[in-house]
Parts: C-alpha cells; sequence; structure tokens
C-alpha cells in the first residue's frame, strides 16, 4: 500500500511539469514510425500478392489466346511474348486479330509481372486525386473474366467483366470494395441522416483516482461529480441521473455556490483532430434547469484549470470566483461572477497547486496548497501579496493535500505524511528578524491523523472535522477541538479515501481512489452507489438476449453491467488484463481475450473459468462467436485467426483451424449469416474473407464475396460503411464500428473523443451523421444491446461508460418500456457532419 500511495501522490505532483507534453512528443514520435513501418511491410505484402498472381494467371492467358485461335501459338515463344516472326497469311483479317490478341496478353502479362509499377501508378493516382475514392473495373475482376472466357474457345473476342469496384486511399494505399449486385447505379446513391437519434441515458463511472475535491450533495437530494466530459447529477433516492454537457473536453474540478444551487466547473484545454490546442474555460450553471449562466475566462486558462482548483467566495455570498490554470506558472486569477470580468491575477508556484479557496470571513484571504507549500495571499486594490507558512521546527511533508477551515477561523491542513496542522497567525519576530520582520502563519501543534495521506477533510456545522485516509483507509472524526471521536474503515477493493461530503447529520458520501462512490455512516458502514473501472477499457459485448453487457479493462476487472437497473452486477479480476470479448449465443458463457495471448471462458451465474487456451504470445484483440455457435474466432496480434469447434454450450473448446494470410495484426472480424464464412480487418487496412466450413481457407477471388450477408458488421473497412471514413483519415481514426440488429444505423466510435450514427449502408464518401459528445479521450468501442433499444460507447484513458438511448425511426416502439426514461440531458443531437 505504501507503494500505491506514493504513486498516486506522484501523479498529483507530476502535473505541473514539463514532462507529460515530452513524452506526448516522444510517443507521437514513436507512433509515427511505428505507422511507416506498418504501411512499408504492406506495401511488401502487396507487391508479393501481384507477383504470386502473376505466377497463377500467366499460363491461364496463354492458354486462353490459344483457345481463342491456336494458330496464335505458332507466335508464342516460351515466355508467353510474341516472337519475331510474321503471322499466317492464309488471312489477313485473322492475322490482324491474332496481333492484336497476343499484344493485349502481353500488356496484362506486363502489367501483372511488374507489381511495383503497377502499385506506383495508383499512389500516384491516390495522391493526385482529390477524393478518396476512385471507382474502377480491376485488374483482378479483368483477369477473373479473361480465364472465365478461356471456357469458350469460338469466342472471336474476350469479353471483360462489366462489374465495378471501389478504391478507397488510406495513407495512400489502395483499398478495393466490390459494388454489390443489388446496387444498380452506385453514382446515383443518396446518403441521408438515420431516422434514429441517441440521447444520453445513463453514465457508469467516477474520476477518483486523479482529482479531489469532486464529489457535493446537493439540497435537491443529488450527489454531483464529474467522469470525462459530463456532470452528473445523481438523485440518490430515486436512483436517476441528470447531465450537464457543455464541457468539450475532461472535466477537471467542481464548486458549488453559497446558494447550493449554482455550480462552477472547470475543464483541460486539449487539442482537436488537427492538434491544435482549444480554449478552455470555466462554466456556471444552474443545477436546477442545467442552463449555462456564464462562461468565465474563455481562453484565458492556459492548458486549461487545475484539479480542485476552484472556489467561490462565501463572506460575499459568492461575488468572486477564484481560479488556478494548469500553466507551470498556476497562475491564480480572481473574476467577478456577476460581470465576468477578471480581478486580478498572480503567478503562485512552479510547483503542483491541489487546492484554492477564500477565507470564509474575508473574501481578500485566499489560501493555496500543494507541493512542500501552504501559501496565505491577501487581496487589495488588485494586487496580491503572499505569506509562506512556516514549518519551522516541524518536518515539511512532500504534499499538502487539503485544507479547510474551522468556525474560529483557523486553517487546518492535510498532508502526505499523514498529519493534521492547524496554522495560525504569529506576530511579527522582531527579536530576531529585527523592525521590518512580519506576521508570519506557523504550526500550533501537529496532530497524527493517519497511516499514510490525508486526502481529504470536511468540516460539520456543530463544528466537528472528519478526515480522509490513504493508506489506513479510515474516515475519522474529530471534536472541535481536533480530540477523536469515531472512526471507520472503506473496504480494500475500494481504495483509499479520495474526497467526502456530508449528505445529513449521520449520512455521508465518500469518493474513492479506485473510481467508487460509497454511501453509508460510521453506525452502518458503506455500500457502494457508483462504480467504474481503473484504467483504459478496449473490451466490451453485449448479451445476445438479456439487458446486460461486460466489459474489461488494463486494470485487469471483468466487469458485467445492467443496462435497466444501471449497476454492476459483478467483478472479477484476472491475472492479466483483457482487451474483447464475446457472449456466446447461448447467453450462459462469455469469453474474454488477454493480452498474453490467452483466453479464458467465464460462466455468468457462478463467474468461474470453465475454459481457457493460449493461442500465441501476443496480444488477443477480438473474440466472435459465429451466429449459430458452432465456431469461435479468436484473432490475434500475431497475424493469424484462430477457430475453434465449440460445443455444450459453450462449455467445451477443440482446436478446428487457423486462418494464415494476414501480414499484419487482426482488427476486426465478422461471421457470415450462415456461420461459413468470415470477413477480417487488419493493421495493415487489408480485407480478406475466408472460407471456414472448407478448411479455414483463404478466398483469394474476393469478388465472389460482395453479396455475401454478415450476421454483424463490426469491420471498419467494407463497402457498407466507406462514408464513415473522412478525407486524410489515415486508418487509426475509426477505433470500432457497430450495426444495429435490425440493419438501419452504424455507429462508429472514433480518436476524437466522439461518437457518430450513420444510416446504414453508407457505402459512398461524405456520407452525413449525428456526432454525440460526452468522453475525454478516444472512444476505444461501440455495440448495442440485443433488442437495439440502447448504445453503449466506452473510452480509453477516461474509463467512462455511456449509455445511449436510441430514439426515432420506429426503434423501441415495442421497448419503450424497457428503455430508462429517468435521465435528461441538456445536449441535443449535434448538426450532421459534412
Amino acid at each position: 500500500m505504501d507503494s500505491s500511495t506514493n504513486s498516486l501522490d506522484d501523479v498529483s505532483a507530476d502535473g505541473s511539469t514539463d514532462y507529460p507534453d515530452r513524452s506526448s512528443s516522444l510517443e507521437v514520435r514513436l507512433q509515427a514510425q511505428e505507422d511507416e513501418i506498418t504501411l512499408l511491410k504492406s506495401s511488401l505484402a502487396d507487391a508479393l500478392r501481384r507477383i504470386r498472381m502473376h505466377d497463377q494467371l500467366l499460363p491461364l492467358l496463354k492458354q486462353q489466346l490459344i483457345a481463342v485461335n491456336p494458330s496464335a501459338a505458332r507466335v508464342l515463344n516460351s515466355d508467353g511474348f510474341t516472337s519475331g516472326r510474321k503471322l499466317s497469311s492464309s488471312s489477313a483479317n485473322d492475322g490482324i486479330y491474332h496481333a492484336a490478341t497476343a499484344a493485349r496478353v502481353r500488356r496484362n502479362s506486363e502489367k501483372l509481372a511488374n507489381p511495383e509499377r503497377q502499385r506506383k501508378r495508383l499512389d500516384k493516382k491516390a495522391a493526385s486525386s482529390a477524393n478518396l475514392l476512385t471507382r474502377s473495373p480491376s485488374l483482378e475482376s479483368r483477369a477473373k473474366e479473361l480465364i472465365a472466357s478461356a471456357g469458350s474457345p469460338g469466342s472471336r473476342r474476350g469479353t471483360y467483366s462489366q462489374e465495378q469496384s471501389i478504391k478507397m486511399f488510406i495513407r495512400g494505399r489502395p483499398i478495393t470494395m466490390y459494388v454489390p449486385s443489388n446496387i444498380q447505379n452506385y453514382d446515383n446513391l443518396k446518403m441521408e441522416l438515420p431516422s434514429e437519434r441517441l440521447e444520453l441515458d445513463w453514465v457508469y463511472g467516477y474520476r477518483g483516482r486523479d482529482c479531489r475535491a469532486n464529489l457535493f450533495f446537493l439540497p435537491s437530494g443529488e450527489a454531483v461529480y464529474f467522469i470525462a466530459c459530463v456532470i452528473v447529477l445523481y438523485h440518490i433516492k430515486n436512483r436517476t441521473q441528470r447531465h450537464y454537457r457543455k464541457h468539450t473536453d475532461s472535466v477537471r474540478c467542481l464548486a458549488v455556490h453559497p446558494d447550493n444551487v449554482r455550480v462552477a466547473s472547470g475543464q483541460t484545454a486539449g487539442v482537436d483532430k488537427d492538434g491544435k490546442p482549444m480554449q478552455a474555460c470555466v462554466h456556471i450553471w444552474d443545477s436546477a434547469t442545467l442552463v449555462t449562466l456564464q462562461q468565465i475566462g474563455l481562453g484565458t486558462f492556459q492548458r486549461g484549470v487545475g484539479m480542485g482548483s476552484l472556489a467561490f467566495s462565501i463572506a460575499d455570498s459568492g461575488t468572486f470566483l477564484c481560479v488556478i490554470d494548469d500553466s507551470n506558472e498556476h497562475i491564480l486569477s480572481v473574476w467577478d461572477c456577476t460581470k465576468g470580468t477578471k480581478h486580478a491575477e498572480i503567478k503562485t508556484t512552479n510547483e503542483a497547486v491541489f487546492a484554492v479557496d477564500f477565507n470564509p470571513s474575508d473574501s481578500n484571504n485566499i489560501i493555496t496548497c500543494g507541493k512542500s507549500h501552504v501559501y496565505f495571499w491577501t487581496l487589495s486594490a488588485g494586487q496580491f501579496t503572499k505569506k509562506q507558512g512556516i514549518f519551522g521546527k516541524y518536518k515539511k511533508p512532500k504534499f499538502i493535500h487539503c485544507f479547510v477551515f474551522s468556525l474560529t477561523g483557523d486553517v487546518l491542513t492535510g498532508d502526505s505524511e499523514g498529519n493534521i496542522l492547524p496554522w495560525a497567525k504569529s506576530a511579527a519576530d522582531t527579536k530576531t528578524l529585527g523592525k521590518g520582520a512580519k506576521e508570519t502563519y506557523q504550526i500550533v501543534r501537529p496532530i497524527k491523523a493517519h497511516e499514510g495521506s490525508v486526502f481529504t477533510l470536511c468540516t460539520l456545522k456543530c463544528g466537528a472535522l472528519l478526515s480522509g485516509g490513504g493508506k489506513d483507509r479510515k474516515i475519522i472524526r474529530w471534536s472541535a477541538d481536533l480530540a477523536p471521536e469515531r472512526e471507520c474503515e472503506i473496504p480494500e477493493k475500494f481504495g483509499a479515501v479520495r474526497t467526502v461530503a456530508v449528505v445529513d447529520d449521520e449520512g455521508l458520501l465518500v469518493g474513492t481512489t479506485r473510481n467508487a462512490i460509497l454511501r453509508g455512516s460510521f453506525s452502518d458502514g458503506f455500500v457502494a452507489i457508483v462504480q467504474g473501472h481503473l484504467d483504459e477499457m478496449w473490451g466490451l459485448a453485449t448479451h445476445p438476449s438479456q439487458s446486460i453487457f461486460l466489459t474489461c479493462s488494463h486494470d485487469r476487472q471483468v466487469c458485467l453491467w445492467n443496462t435497466e437497473e444501471h449497476n454492476l452486477d459483478w467483478c472479477i479480476t484476472l491475472e492479466e488484463y483483457g482487451l474483447c470479448a464475446d457472449f456466446c449465443p447461448s447467453g450462459s458463457v462469455v469469453s474474454v481475450g488477454l493480452s498474453t495471448g490467452r483466453w479464458v471462458v467465464l460462466d455468468l451465474v457462478t463467474k468461474e473459468v470453465i475454459s481457457e487456451s493460449t493461442d500465441g504470445n501476443e496480444q488477443l484483440s477480438v473474440m466472435k462467436y459465429s451466429p449459430d455457435g458452432r465456431f469461435l474466432a479468436v484473432g490475434s496480434h500475431d497475424n493469424f485467426i484462430y477457430i475453434y469447434s465449440v460445443t455444450e454450450s459453450g462449455r467445451r473448446y477443440s482446436r478446428f483451424g487457423r486462418c494464415n494470410g494476414h501480414s499484419s495484426f487482426i482488427t476486426h472480424l465478422d461471421w457470415s449469416k450462415d456461420g461459413c464464412y468470415i470477413v477480417s480487418n487488419s493493421g495493415d487496412y487489408e480485407i480478406l474473407y475466408w472460407d471456414i466450413a472448407g478448411g479455414c481457407k483463404l478466398l483469394r477471388n474476393r469478388f465472389e464475396s460482395k453479396d455475401r450477408e454478415w450476421a454483424s458488421f463490426t469491420c471498419v473497412l467494407g463497402f457498407h460503411v466507406i462514408g464513415v471514413w473522412l478525407e486524410g483519415s489515415d486508418g487509426t481514426d475509426i477505433n470500432a464500428l457497430c450495426r444495429s440488429h435490425n440493419e438501419k444505423v452504424v455507429a462508429v466510435a472514433d480518436d476524437f473523443c466522439k461518437v457518430h450514427l450513420f444510416q446504414y449502408p453508407c457505402p459512398k464518401p461524405k456520407a452525413p451523421s449525428y456526432k454525440y459528445e460526452g468522453h475525454g479521450s478516444h472512444v476505444t468501442n461501440v455495440c448495442f444491446t440485443h433488442n437495439d433499444s440502447h448504445l453503449l460507447s466506452i473510452g480509453g484513458k477516461d474509463t467512462c461508460i455511456l449509455q445511449w438511448k436510441v430514439t426515432g425511426g420506429g426503434v423501441g416502439e415495442s421497448r419503450e418500456t424497457l428503455a430508462s426514461t429517468s435521465s435528461t440531458s441538456t445536449s441535443s443531437p449535434e448538426p450532421p457532419a459534412s
């Protein structure tokens, strides 16, 4: 526990340094190099495939030429090219035709024999074209028709295919997709907005891991807290949520006005999709109506507002708001809330700052604390003066995490040594410092309160004090003279105490470092009312017939959630972290793919591992059952897809085969409706098709799969979802997509914190969509529930799960009663994307 506590402290302190910026820069450079290597590998694999195609097609082309006219065999040499001899003069017309035919064969042979020239030609075409797509008959389809015509020796001319293909270019690489037979005129297709919409229904999770003072209880009976870009107002008794959604990036701090109605919230600045910094501000809004009243300091706060760096003045009924930004100097500014103007500002320190607040009896006095410091600020005529707290003979702690004002006006701080330190103003020491000495703030007497850090302090109306500890996970109640009265310990699985909010005389709300909110009291103990993951999430799966879904995260936790009850059914911790999951169609088990190449099958009732296996030694990225439940496909980062036969309703597995053909790691795959075929995507933007029933064979003629129907559609590359890609996309901008079960819409998770809703199919570029905000990090996965009543989306670093209600378009007419009507949101669907 010592190491975990120290790591939390270090994470908090690192926010004031340049290391995150340097680290981000190095990560960007590393990613660019990895992308370049992937592209080079894909180009090499493409050239090798074309060479193999040449070797296979050249003999057939020669046979076809001979079949057209046997006399043409005499004019072909052993390499398949025309010799210098003249054609027979028995028929001039036939000779001219034979020469033309041989020349055409020679041109096709040269194209196939020089794949590098062909690739350069295509890359040049892609670079010169302003469009994402080009439409042309492919070389493969021409060769296919040429080969097929070899069976008609009486034919005088080779008939070329009139079937059209679409070429989509990503990072200069062409991706060929064939137009299905049911589309007669591709050019006249019109892309429209879907008739369905999304409404934010529920938010799972809480940001307690690295934030402070972000949990409050309002007179309305609601707990207010945040995660990602959403501020949640959760009514504890009614178990309903409302959401404030006007922030454009991750929320980092909260403050409640003395009237207990208005709320101030600050966010990080963030960057747009082009990497340009955006403007951060502080929102002041009405918690009753969710209406934004003011935006304070738009573009003023460099990098955004710091964690725990907001406070309303109390002595003048909330006239002023103090803010500390996240710049290196941590600039402290005071704003007039009625006018929205800046009153004063000053640079505080280059060290981390954790908390700021006004003296409740004097709005001209402000306290800040952080790494190894406590500062007492006095504001006069728009100018600040600073006095530093003197530790004197007492050990200076590494971090001052929090402070409060006692009823007598004294300042009490909690630090990383587990002490509560009372501070008082002392007279100037003229004997030691001379006549120019000024009064100082010094420690009265340290009180050992907790083992490990003191993360939070909270005063009660009666004058008592509550403190929350890190390592010991204790909440202690202290009398007005700082004598311990009562204590309790929260369960270890919830982590340390991050913040405490008072509900009533007995009830408390506790935010923890493991992203949970607990409700309880000293006498009754505490239970979780909000829970969430601790680290980046990628795995998401919905049950085939019930309103439940499963998530897995880098925190090694696998969690089962209920979309109707909005709670966590169960959670287990595995030895390695999970990255992907899928429910067996029987509905009794779920398989989870792990980071080491191992995968496990869990019983939903007992939570026990009933089967496990290992495929390779690299992470798994896809787990997908066939629609009839006979097979399980396991996609790996070792470029293979492993196929297992499934029996006993998902309780027994045996290796059936392996799909070998991708030149990069597997990213997505889907089964055909008959359960016999698979389509897969890879990290180098390949689309390959596989005949599983026929022995896991690669289908080299992709044209034959253009009309195949798929049981699901999660592959981000395919003809039916061309329209989800924007021009200039680098191939990683879309992390996941999911088609609804009724095949009307497709939801997309992108790398820019957005969830999109498109009409399905959307096979043309620039398809319009609805765009929804809420996540504060890249959206890693999306999935519809079994009846399409809801959509689930999960974030990466924001550890947030958003549950969206699907409305309109006839969706939910028979399932409206299943959908929760308990939440409201201020945000309406945004305008369609251009």
